[in-house]
């Protein structure tokens, strides 16, 4: 008659949790949350070893499990993302196992088909009662769509509910119900929601994005997808999310109206929807208060699971309805790959999380990138490792040039014919090298510090540990 157990410790103990078991966390806090750390430390007090983590991303605010990795608490980390000390820690081989990186769809595909199993789910929810009926949308760490937990919690052996706001029972809206649901603990808090904000989840102000992003909507109104109807997402930050605003003043004059807005949510989609611009908003994951707020009110505003965001095993998945996304890029090579998992000296700093999964789904995937950042050339021979594959990448946008993918000759001649003048990616490449002198070849060891898996579970690059 009621889950509620009085911490996370008895949490541990009652789920069973012991040495070599997975346990999972989701995202949705992101650097404001307090779950994972909170919940791991407990398990390295009972002395717990070889656990694997298997989190949807990790932040700087888990540094603290650095400390579990060098005492043996933590052996394996499976995840989508990851950056701060955690990732420092990884890149320099502190992890005994081999870190794996997977795709938001290639996570929730791993799981539902027990590829990934976990043992114990701990599922932060800023609401729940005593059964575990949770939402994401009410309470003081409110942070909007759950819906990287979703399969966890429909997998899982345990499920265990953190919150930091009882209700009395049933909790509304039910984002995630009690048939699922092991047990519930209620702490002093489960995280800051203002952490959720990543700090690139607004308009730059840097001029040669906007320079990128004019560029972009220019490309995307030469392809003839920029029609009513048309649906598409873009990142959260720099030239991608400036590419929005531009993409949105192309659709006032032409009074156009989308579909839908889709992927991590942020204020300046909850604008276009509130406008009339969009029709729906698809999201996964809210980037900051406005899109919990819009999530909480609108019923336009929609909450989805990563599995109906991007799985590639599921009988079908939102990704594939996407007319247009608009990437970013660490690295692009002359084939087209893309690395957004690790810097130019080869450390982690990042991870798929969506990247490869809407490039597969989208009819015109654009990636955007200076062509120099600090000095470096983003357009290279080789990527250090290869994220998101070259064939599923349609065109490249710099502030020097836009380069198209030689496989869609179709876009080469919209281009022509809509005076966009096209160039061969070895051109920027070496426009690059002739601005700032071509760069050393970074030197990594032959220790593999993590594997980069496909979103259908191919393994297609190996990250070595740095010299």
């Amino acid at each position: 008659m009621n889950k509620q157990i009085p911490s996370i410790k008895e949490a541990i103990l009652k789920a069973g949790i012991k040495d070599g078991m997975t346990i999972s966390f989701h995202h949705h806090l992101r650097n404001g949350d307090y779950v994972l750390n909170n919940v791991v430390d407990e398990i390295s007090k009972l002395g717990i070893k070889d656990i694997k983590l298997a989190a949807s991303a990790i932040f700087p605010v888990h540094g603290q499990i650095v400390d579990r990795i060098m005492d043996g608490t933590i052996s394996g980390i499976d995840t989508n993302y990851m950056s701060g000390p955690v990732a420092e820690a990884v890149s320099s081989g502190l992890l005994k196992e081999v870190a794996v990186f997977r795709t938001h769809g290639g996570r929730p595909r791993a799981i539902l088909e027990r590829s990934l199993i976990i043992d114990v789910a701990f599922i932060a929810a800023p609401s729940s009662d005593c059964m575990g009926n949770i939402n994401g949308v009410r309470g003081k760490s409110a942070c909007g769509s759950l819906g990287y937990a979703f399969p966890d919690a429909t997998m899982a052996k345990k499920v265990v509910i953190v919150t930091d706001n009882m209700v009395e029972y049933p909790n509304y809206p039910i984002s995630i119900d009690e048939t699922n649901v092991d047990y519930v603990v209620a702490v002093d808090s489960i995280g800051d929601p203002s952490g959720i904000v990543s700090g690139t989840t607004s308009v730059t102000r840097d001029p040669v994005a906007h320079v990128i992003a004019r560029k972009t909507a220019d490309v995307i109104e030469a392809s003839g997808l920029l029609k009513e109807g048309i649906s598409f997402q873009t990142g959260a930050g720099g030239a991608s999310l400036a590419t929005a605003y531009y993409l949105r003043e192309k659709m006032r004059s032409k009074g156009i109206k989308g579909s839908f807005g889709m992927g991590g949510i942020t204020g300046f989609y909850v604008e276009m929807l509130e406008e009339g611009l969009l029709e729906n908003l698809i999201d996964v994951q809210c980037f900051d208060l406005e899109a919990v707020e819009s999530i909480r009110n609108n019923p336009k505003h929609l909450e989805v699971s990563s599995s109906f965001y991007a799985n590639p095993s599921a009988k079908s998945c939102a990704v594939n309805k996407l007319d247009v996304v608009v990437l970013g890029a660490t690295e692009v090579d002359v084939n087209f790959n893309v690395n957004v998992l690790t810097d130019s000296n080869g450390n982690i700093m990042g991870g798929s999380g969506g990247h490869s999964d809407t490039a597969a789904g989208a009819k015109l995937t654009i990636v955007v990138a200076n062509l120099l950042r600090s000095r470096l050339p983003i357009v290279v021979e080789e990527v250090i490792a290869k994220v998101t594959p070259g064939e599923t990448v349609d065109v490249v946008v710099t502030d020097k040039g836009v380069a198209v993918n030689p496989k869609r000759q179709d876009l080469i001649d919209l281009f022509n014919k809509a005076g966009i003048k096209v160039v061969d990616i070895k051109e920027l490449k070496n426009l690059a090298e002739s601005i700032s002198g071509k760069p050393r070849k970074i030197k990594l060891t032959e220790q593999i510090v993590a594997k980069v898996e496909y979103r259908d579970g191919e393994i297609i690059d190996y990250v070595y540990k740095p010299e």
